[in-house]
């Protein structure tokens, strides 16, 4: 951890102590912020946010910097991590080549070795940024997964070389067994399968780059390609992951997913007050417990929100004063809420009525299916006329929850 991250990880912690007296402070005098505190709350919950995002980008701008003196080590034919007889990353002559014009107009990305999602955190070492692939390959499917919540929480990646449609079981019901009497037939109590299909959407984005930026060899045109690819594909995939429909799109988690808690009404979707039972931390308490215990042990059960019930969340306590809400003390890893991680997709709905706005659950059970690698294609024709070289980046996915059992619920807004 650079010197930098652990300043900012540090001066979260002492904005985070300042938001928490004051909210203390409040609750031991059993009222309300007044209008300056309240001022001073918003003012702390945005600090920490922005240094949030400061720490993120710090440690991302550190990887760029090692992918970028990675990639210029390639160039120069010499070992990465200047280890004689290092691994080279397979096809990076080729891409070179394929960029610059030299090669053909199509190129395909895929994958060198198995590729499993849930290894791919770059947030830090720790979190998995030792394991990343830096080829071009795995450099593109990291930046997909920063923008994408459900990549990030650890979905069941099916990665497979053609597109055709994937048959998936699906449990709906596990057997169960009763007490038999001596004598007695013994009840057939078979589990209930469905069946998902999982095609092959496709996603496709168009990056365009000046025709010096291409020439300069100095330039770390990979990593460029592989952020703004990433990146344009991540968002457009990662909404259907939340809340697609299934129908000319994959299927969202929150379309399968089954209530786990349902908010009190009067309260416009919200929490409503701590003092009454059954309300405030208590509905975060119910939503935890309607997930059953091998779902919560998994090390792939997250909560998923927006930044907005984020900040809703974060005020709130216990009825023994404690936030529910507790910040990481380890530079790049999840907030955590009841001791689980805690992820922000912006795709996830607000607070309102009616409104699934958290998701809990063990997010290995919604599995995404990758159809091939991503497939990129030149022109240098498109943009003729502003000596633009145009980049098409194609993605074929579809994905879908695969167990209805109870692996992942939600909190659903009070309807009225």
């Amino acid at each position: 951890m650079s010197e930098v991250v652990k300043s900012l990880q540090e001066r979260r912690m002492r904005v985070w102590e300042q938001a928490k007296a004051l909210a203390d402070s409040a609750a031991d005098e059993n009222r309300t912020f007044s209008g300056e505190e309240e001022g001073t709350w918003q003012s702390l919950n945005a600090e920490l946010d922005a240094l949030d995002k400061r720490i993120k980008a710090v440690i991302d701008g550190e990887q760029r910097a090692k992918d970028a003196e990675d990639a210029m080590l390639k160039l120069r034919g010499e070992p990465r991590g200047n280890a004689p007889g290092g691994p080279q990353a397979p096809g990076t002559d080729e891409l070179r080549k394929f960029l610059r014009g030299e090669g053909g107009r199509t190129f395909d990305v895929r994958p060198t070795a198995p590729v499993s999602f849930r290894d791919l955190s770059k947030l830090t070492a720790g979190a998995g940024g030792n394991t990343v692939p830096t080829d071009f390959y795995g450099q593109l499917v990291a930046h997909l997964i920063e923008t994408s919540a459900i990549l990030q929480a650890g979905a069941t990646v099916l990665n497979t070389a053609s597109g055709e449609t994937l048959q998936v079981p699906k449990t709906t019901a596990h057997s169960s067994a009763a007490i038999v009497t001596e004598a007695a037939a013994i009840s057939e109590s078979d589990p209930a399968f469905g069946q998902i299909s999982l095609g092959a959407f496709k996603y496709g984005t168009v990056i365009q780059v000046s025709r010096e930026l291409l020439t300069d060899a100095g330039v770390d045109l990979e990593g460029y390609l592989s952020m703004q690819a990433g990146r344009a594909l991540g968002n457009a995939f990662g909404a259907h992951c939340i809340t697609g429909t299934g129908s000319g799109q994959p299927r969202g988690i929150v379309t399968d997913a089954s209530a786990g808690a349902t908010g009190p009404t009067g309260v416009t979707g919200g929490f409503g007050a701590q003092a009454t039972a059954g309300q405030g931390a208590d509905l975060l308490i119910t939503l935890f417990h309607s997930v059953i215990s091998p779902y919560r042990m998994s090390q792939s059960c997250r909560w998923i929100m927006n930044d907005t019930t984020a900040g809703t969340i974060r005020k709130i306590k216990t009825s023994e004063g404690q936030y529910i809400w507790q910040p990481s003390v380890v530079a790049g890893t999840p907030d955590t809420i009841l001791g689980k991680p805690v992820l922000t997709d912006p795709n996830v709905a607000s607070i309102g009525l009616s409104a699934e706005s958290v998701i809990f659950g063990d997010i290995s059970q919604y599995f995404v299916r990758m159809a091939g690698g991503i497939r990129f294609e030149r022109s240098d024709e498109f943009a003729f006329n502003a000596d633009l070289v145009t980049f098409r980046a194609l993605m074929r996915a579809d994905a879908a929850l695969v167990d209805l059992t109870g692996a992942v619920k939600t909190y659903t807004g009070g309807a009225s």
